[in-house]
């Protein structure tokens, strides 16, 4: 009988030396992490601090890029959340004593924990361990040489929470380069008072640059050529003058979401333990949350607990093929938006055309590239995602629309019954708001809701679930939260969304909200019961004078 180990078996065994490779270096990495914490601490100028979070940020995101790959799982994921907090305390350039010490303290747990190799994890959906920093203002470029439009979208977008600054000659804008690169860039394809257009410049400056920019272009010229260079420039928005500038924004968050969204899900289910293993460990080092199944019967599990945004699932497998278990899914409306890909090494057309006919979007032949295999979830997962949040979102905020964020409630207070943990719940709504419609118009009345939609988004953290209850009223859900926390927090949301300027018809005006909340914290609650304390709350705060949280 021969001895040669299979293609797989040579894989899995190379992996597994990487890995082992990988554990003993972390017998030095994470006590020098938890080193460069002490220095953190005890650093009491300013510049020092910096210097040791930039350190710190770069051990973090080395350890985050390498541990999932090697098996660390878990690792990884809280080096990640950890990179994302010193990322946005290098970028905000706060200088919190209390904060840095508990970041500190963070790190020095990261370096103290006895860390194992997890060949096949089951990792929580992305929502029950993201940063708790608030996501940091985006900054955005706009060229436009006509200056009252260029000015009037910068003070809207500054109105949504970004930090927009606008320019009018291509010179300006190319020193503001120099001194910091933006999140992303607006910009005019007619630039009379110029030598090169609009789109002309933007090739150039994505040829200098080391990444590319995320590009929106806004012009008078509403053709098919225009649309066609804009795309080779790298464009991913087109506007046609006069600019609709809340769906520019939509589309600019639309932009970001994609960079840096939640990872995506996936499950793959296969018989093949060290196949689908290896599958594992390519798509979690492409950034993605993966889950294995080997036994068919478990997939009403996996469905429910995991919720998956793809699922790769193998053609052939014992007692039920894949096409079986994909009829199965298709069953419930609940998983019809889930992609389905099948994986197989079956290259008959017409059987490939049986398995997509019965249930089934895309068909992989195995061997796979990884590349190949990547590129095919990610792709899947993105229109998933997009078609999922086009149902579930309201089109003016991008938030949870009102039975999505009712439904989120429910599953928050239940994870909070289960875990001892305490949540809140707030109902947010604009004050004298019909008084902004009619005064203003109902333009104005919209840009003023994605504002508060926007400052919620940028101010809460990314466990925390946000949704438009109707019309100009919110409901915000606070996992893990006590009330005189979400008091706080509110509180500061209201004080900064009252300090916003609108303009509608060349005249400013300001507005502002009151706020209502109720915890878990004093007594057993069904969400609905919840949810009317709340409401009570914020009766309340508008009987009591408005602009303020009760």
């Amino acid at each position: 009988m021969s001895n040669t180990k299979t293609p797989a078996q040579e894989l899995q065994k190379h992996l597994q030396q990487l890995s082992d490779a990988f554990a003993l270096r972390l017998q030095e990495d994470l006590p020098a992490l938890g080193q460069d914490a002490e220095q953190l601490l005890n650093a009491a100028d300013p510049h020092e601090q910096l210097r040791c979070l930039q350190t710190i940020r770069e051990q973090l995101h080395k350890l985050a890029g390498a541990a999932g790959t090697f098996g660390f799982s878990r690792l990884g994921q809280r080096a990640r959340e950890l990179e994302q907090e010193a990322e946005h305390w290098l970028t905000t350039l706060q200088q919190e004593q209390q904060s840095l010490q508990d970041f500190s303290q963070s790190l020095q747990q990261l370096a103290n924990q006895v860390y194992q190799p997890e060949p096949e994890p089951s990792p929580a959906p992305a929502s029950a361990s993201p940063s708790k920093s608030p996501q940091r203002e985006r900054r955005i470029y706009i060229l436009e040489d006509q200056y009252a439009v260029g000015e009037t979208m910068r003070l809207t977008l500054n109105n949504f929470g970004y930090q927009a600054e606008h320019f009018t000659r291509i010179a300006e804008l190319d020193h503001a380069l120099q001194q910091q690169r933006p999140d992303a860039l607006i910009l005019d394809v007619n630039l009379p008072d110029e030598n090169v257009t609009g789109l002309a410049y933007a090739a150039s400056l994505q040829e200098r640059l080391d990444e590319p920019l995320p590009l929106l272009v806004t012009t008078t010229q509403d053709d098919f050529a225009t649309h066609l260079e804009a795309v080779r420039v790298g464009a991913m928005g087109f506007f046609t003058k006069p600019v609709d500038i809340p769906q520019l924004e939509n589309r600019l968050e639309r932009c970001f979401a994609q960079q840096q969204g939640e990872p995506y899900r996936v499950l793959i289910i296969d018989d093949d333990r060290e196949l689908a293993s290896r599958f594992s460990l390519i798509l979690r080092g492409a950034n993605m949350l993966v889950e294995m199944q080997h036994d068919p019967a478990e997939i009403f599990t996996h469905m429910r607990n995991f919720n998956p945004e793809v699922i790769l699932l193998d053609v052939n497998m014992p007692n039920c093929t894949g096409p079986e278990l994909a009829q199965i899914i298709r069953m419930y409306d609940d998983w019809l938006r889930v992609p389905i890909i099948y994986l197989s090494a079956e290259t008959d057309i017409n059987r490939q055309m049986n398995a997509l006919i019965k249930a089934g979007d895309d068909f992989v032949t195995k061997p796979i590239s990884d590349n190949a295999l990547v590129a095919a979830v990610f792709s899947r997962a993105q229109r998933a995602r997009l078609l999922s949040n086009a149902l579930s979102r309201d089109s003016l905020t991008g938030l949870l629309k009102h039975a999505d964020i009712k439904e989120q409630a429910a599953v928050e207070l239940e994870r909070a019954q289960r875990s001892g943990k305490p949540a809140s719940v707030a109902m947010l709504d604009i004050d004298f708001f019909k008084k902004v419609n009619d005064s203003h118009g109902h333009a104005a009345g919209d840009n003023v809701i994605r504002a508060l939609a926007n400052l919620l988004r940028q101010r809460l953290r990314r466990i925390d679930s946000l949704g438009r209850y109707g019309g100009e009223e919110f409901l915000v859900v606070l996992p893990d939260c006590t009330a005189e926390q979400a008091l706080r927090v509110l509180d500061e949301i209201r004080q900064r969304f009252a300090e916003l300027k609108f303009i509608a018809a060349g005249s400013e005006f300001s507005v502002t909200l009151s706020a209502g909340i109720a915890s878990t914290e004093a007594a057993p609650l069904s969400a609905s019961e919840l949810l009317e304390k709340a409401d009570q709350a914020l009766y309340a705060a508008k009987h009591g004078g408005r602009n303020q949280v009760r």
